[in-house]
């Protein structure tokens, strides 16, 4: 039976409901030699005790200290990268090279270094001095541990224990207790051991980060409600994301969310008229990348009748009809995507390709694409825009720019939305229509370019409107925007200068503002 990481030490898990094994996807085997426990409440709630105490001693730590941490945690996911890839390709099915290897391992560093940086620099924090009134404030520690639920889609950016919701908690000044994701617990494990060698390496308080594997759903939901839990950070499923945001909002709990989302795409006449056989090509490939087990996946395609948009659906349904079933994570994969294919064809939509299991020796469903007439769209808007987690499309043909325009309007809150426009100018008119009524129905909009792919950058928004988070301020990429999340606005009144912070230490012309941006002092009237 694998150990759990409690307060710096690997423990064995004493709960007496039973264990788990990982599966190989690809495969469908169970990865027999790894026997991995379910943790009891008790055993939980030692963690957030832990967590709570760490959290204390947290704040007595510098800043150069959390980022010295990071940059070295970093440096030993970077040196064990071929084990990690191998450990996870076993796990997940997702290839070794580029996927993991070339890509995900070196995104994961990058942001983790990203983090350290912003932590090093304090540009997160955002200190503000207003000498008139002798008021200071700046965003600070919670005081409390950071729970972190990761997906199973991103063995690596988005683990609990080593993602961005993992790097912005800790920049902030907060421990964190990880759960791993059933579907990679020993590579979560092999991370877990690289992190709590660099805690104490630079001599962080122990419980700075925790690992339990699995427990039973009632000890999730009280554990997000607990009194001395700061915050939660999830990535998964909106029935999974909902349950815990009820427990964590009845509790007072900040709960940060990324559920779901179809990422809607409009491809307007004049682009299919000039590129239609490129950007089918292009929206093809981005549906079908990796399994269309990506959140940024473009799930719904909205095209004008027409000529073009008829060629541009024949060359989709060819193309996903002669697409081979990728391997999907799980095999709750396959009953989860059969599920919202039935959904989408109940409530109207027609199957052009695909729409069944795949037979083959790995978890699995064929690439699916169907259609619907925009009248039965917006009759059944709610059922047809169920994310289904795979590559399965589905494409609205429109009557007109006016039903586009309707259909746009009754979108949920989505990650992404795209717009395909004519290159000639000819379609801008009716585009600021479109964008106008998009722009508030999405966290990151984009032009003639597919969603999938998400930058880590400090302009980038990994987020978006409820369903697609829980809040719209949220952003799960982007340093330091993602860091404010886990932390407190801090306001000091009349405070004695000797007892603030460093940070606003800082003497300043008198009716002036002040804030650290991007590392440097900018001073503007008030």
């Amino acid at each position: 039976m694998q150990k759990i990481l409690s307060n710096g030490n690997w423990i064995k898990s004493n709960n007496p409901t039973g264990s788990f094994h990982a599966y190989n996807p690809a495969t469908r085997e169970k990865l027999d030699e790894r026997e991995f426990p379910n943790s009891s409440w008790e055993e939980i709630e030692s963690l957030i005790e832990n967590g709570h105490a760490a959290a204390q001693d947290l704040l007595d730590v510098s800043p150069n200290a959390l980022a010295d941490f990071l940059e070295t945690y970093a440096a030993k996911i970077e040196a064990a990268t071929d084990t990690l890839a191998e450990i996870a390709n076993q796990e997940t099915g997702l290839p070794v090279t580029p996927r993991l290897a070339g890509v995900e391992i070196p995104r994961t560093v990058n942001q983790i270094r990203q983090a350290a940086a912003s932590a090093r620099s304090g540009d997160w924090s955002q200190p503000t001095i207003d000498t008139a009134t002798n008021i200071r404030s700046m965003h600070g520690a919670l005081g409390g541990p950071v729970v972190v639920f990761g997906p199973n889609n991103f063995p690596f950016a988005y683990n609990g224990i080593a993602g961005g919701d993992f790097a912005s908690a800790i920049a902030a000044g907060n421990p964190v207790i990880a759960k791993a994701h059933p579907a990679h617990p020993y590579t979560t494990q092999l991370l877990a051991e690289l992190a709590q060698e660099a805690v104490a390496q630079h001599d962080l308080p122990s419980a700075t980060v925790q690992l339990f594997y699995n427990t039973e759903n009632e000890n999730g939901l009280k554990l997000v409600a607990h009194q001395k839990v700061a915050a939660v950070g999830f990535t998964g499923s909106r029935p999974g994301g909902l349950a815990l945001k009820s427990a964590a909002d009845q509790a007072g709990t900040p709960i940060f969310l990324e559920m779901s989302s179809v990422n809607p795409v409009f491809v307007l006449p004049g682009s299919l008229q000039e590129r239609g056989a490129e950007i089918a090509t292009e929206l093809h490939g981005s549906c079908t990348l990796g399994a269309g087990q990506f959140c940024t996946k473009p799930g719904l395609i909205v095209v004008e009748k027409g000529a073009e948009s008829d060629a541009f659906i024949e060359a989709m349904t060819e193309s996903f009809t002669s697409t081979p079933a990728g391997v999907l994570l799980t095999s709750g994969g396959e009953t989860a995507v059969s599920s919202a294919v039935e959904q989408l064809s109940a409530a109207g939509a027609k199957v052009l390709a695909g729409g069944k299991l795949s037979d083959t020796a790995h978890y699995g469903y064929e690439p699916t694409l169907l259609s619907v007439g925009a009248d039965t769209f917006l009759e059944n808007s709610e059922q047809l825009q169920s994310e289904a987690f795979g590559a399965v499309c589905l494409i609205v043909i429109a009557r007109s720019e006016d039903q586009i325009l309707q259909i746009a309007s009754q979108l949920e809150g989505n990650l992404t939305g795209s717009i395909f426009s004519a290159n000639d100018g000819s379609e801008d008119s009716f585009y600021t229509k479109l964008a106008k009524t998009l722009r508030t129905k999405v966290g990151r909009l984009l032009n003639d370019k597919v969603p999938t792919g998400v930058a880590v950058c400090a302009s980038m928004n990994h987020g978006g409107p409820y369903p697609a988070t829980g809040h719209p301020v949220f952003t799960a990429v982007g340093f330091p925007a993602s860091i404010i999340r886990f932390s407190a606005l801090h306001s000091y009144d009349n405070v004695r200068h000797d007892r603030l912070p460093l940070a606003i230490r800082d003497k300043n012309p008198s009716g002036s503002l002040t804030r650290l941006i991007d590392g440097e002092r900018t001073t503007k009237d008030v």
